[in-house]
């Protein structure tokens, strides 16, 4: 039998410059959205156009507002309400921990829609691109989950290869789900979503895309948590599911429909070319 493995003792603060930290949590979002956004500039200018380079740089803010309030008010409303009810102030303590997915992707969603009717642009075929990227920020966020030992897994046996034992999680070991999430709503869904995103026939079809992300996620997310402890404060819901599982439903079947609706509306043109672009080409 293979010897169980130890949490390494990662530093949780990156770098301490006086009374400023850095973590890796906060970076994993930094890094995400920088990327995500320097993606999505190559992707909104291939056939047919969803949007411009400059457009998508003007979406960084917009995207930054929608993870962190939607992020944070998902995890108010749909894991604590009772406590945050009762300790309203408690809310602003982000530094406390308690971020949700499901209210960030909501939050990301609302500015998507309020940035795309601002500028006057397709919001599915927008979407389509931005979708795309998101897994980069999901990928290394479960990263920083790993490196903060939190959010670990369920007992697993010792005869697994890489069972851990994480700090404060009941000295047992467990399985490290951060990571099977880093691999399947991170690398895994990214790279089907950007093979996908590579085909113009998909492209063409507004809403595909952001469909098949909903799809994705909803079902690598309902995976992944059959491996992962449910909050202590939560427990299991009827039915032994979890407070992650209850809230993927709803976002695979609003795939499934987005997918069904691009495949029956008429192939989108794309934004036409400016009067610059088109005296260029």
């Amino acid at each position: 039998m293979l010897p169980v493995l130890l949490f390494p003792q990662f530093d949780p603060v990156l770098v301490h410059l006086g009374p400023l930290t850095i973590r890796w949590y906060a970076l994993s979002y930094i890094v995400g959205i920088v990327l995500g956004i320097a993606l999505l500039r190559r992707l909104v200018t291939l056939a047919p156009r969803a949007a411009t380079p400059e457009q998508a740089d003007d979406f960084l803010g917009w995207v930054t507002l929608g993870v962190l309030l939607g992020g944070r008010l998902g995890y108010v409303l749909f894991y604590q309400p009772g406590y945050y009810l009762t300790h309203p102030l408690a809310m602003l303590e982000v530094w406390h921990g308690g971020m949700s997915f499901h209210g960030g992707a909501l939050g990301v969603i609302v500015a998507m829609a309020l940035f795309s009717w601002r500028n006057g642009i397709n919001f599915l075929a927008f979407a389509d691109r931005a979708t795309v990227a998101v897994p980069i920020g999901l990928g290394l966020g479960r990263i920083a989950n790993f490196i903060n030992g939190e959010l670990w897994g369920r007992e697993a046996p010792a005869s697994l290869p890489w069972a851990m034992i994480f700090p404060d999680a009941g000295g047992i070991p467990r399985h490290p789900s951060e990571l099977y999430e880093a691999l399947t709503e991170g690398l895994l869904l990214f790279l089907v979503l950007f093979a996908a995103s590579r085909k113009q026939s998909i492209r063409e079809r507004p809403g595909f895309l952001a469909g098949m992300f909903l799809v994705g996620y909803g079902c690598a997310r309902s995976f992944c948590e059959f491996f992962r402890e449910p909050d202590a404060f939560l427990g299991f819901l009827p039915g032994g599911l979890t407070m992650g599982q209850l809230l993927c439903i709803p976002m695979i079947i609003a795939g499934i429909g987005l997918i069904v609706n691009a495949r029956s509306k008429p192939v989108y043109a794309g934004l036409p070319l400016t009067a610059t672009e088109a005296a260029e080409s």
